[in-house]
């Protein structure tokens, strides 16, 4: 199971540490936590707004209605707090840059590594092609030859085209907070089966 990018209370005391910089709405948290991650975390409004609501009834933020919005603001009791919980702050910060870290490495390797056994076998392919006609006593002409090049080319294209496709739906998971090494095991296995089927590998 895949831990929480916040461990248990942490994302009420970061919060505090972006609304002691200046006053958000709900919606500008957001997007702060997601410029301060990379694009790797985007907490969801279901899980902002019960949390400024709760620091609210503590009295460590306020709010004032600005038009059909409403704007967060730290108190001096929000203050206090987040001062005497800095290195708690300090810990957070070096813990969440750590796991984004190792998820995107992960994720990285996985699908090189899947990138490259399909290359692999796509030139074992061809390879084999030309051994049998050999073999069966066959001289592959020149336009054969050209055949089987462009087919391998026309290959290539397609996985690169496909490896950018899967790295771009991947970002997007990772913005969106949805990638988990889950998502990772569940995409080697789906690009195992492919190759099995393709290749008619047992």
């Amino acid at each position: 199971m895949t831990p929480p990018v916040f461990a248990h209370g942490h994302l009420r005391l970061y919060l505090l540490s972006l609304l002691a910089d200046e006053p958000m709405h709900g919606y500008e948290l957001i997007l702060a936590l997601e410029e301060r991650f990379g694009g790797t975390y985007t907490p969801s409004a279901g899980t902002i707004y019960p949390r400024l609501a709760k620091l609210e009834e503590e009295g460590l933020v306020s709010k004032v209605p600005d038009g059909r919005k409403t704007v967060y603001a730290i108190t001096d009791a929000g203050r206090a707090e987040l001062a005497a919980r800095q290195h708690e702050l300090d810990e957070i910060e070096s813990d969440l840059t750590d796991s984004v870290r190792r998820l995107a490495d992960e994720v990285r390797s996985s699908v090189n590594q899947a990138m490259k056994s399909l290359r692999a076998d796509l030139a074992a392919a061809a390879r084999e092609a030309r051994t049998e006609a050999r073999s069966a006593g066959r001289t592959v002409r020149n336009d054969v030859r050209e055949t089987v090049s462009t087919h391998l080319r026309e290959a290539e294209i397609v996985l690169n085209d496909f490896r950018h496709e899967v790295r771009s739906d991947l970002r997007s998971m990772a913005a969106r907070g949805e990638l988990t090494p889950e998502t990772v095991s569940g995409l080697k296995s789906r690009l195992d089966e492919v190759r099995s089927a393709l290749f008619h590998l047992d």
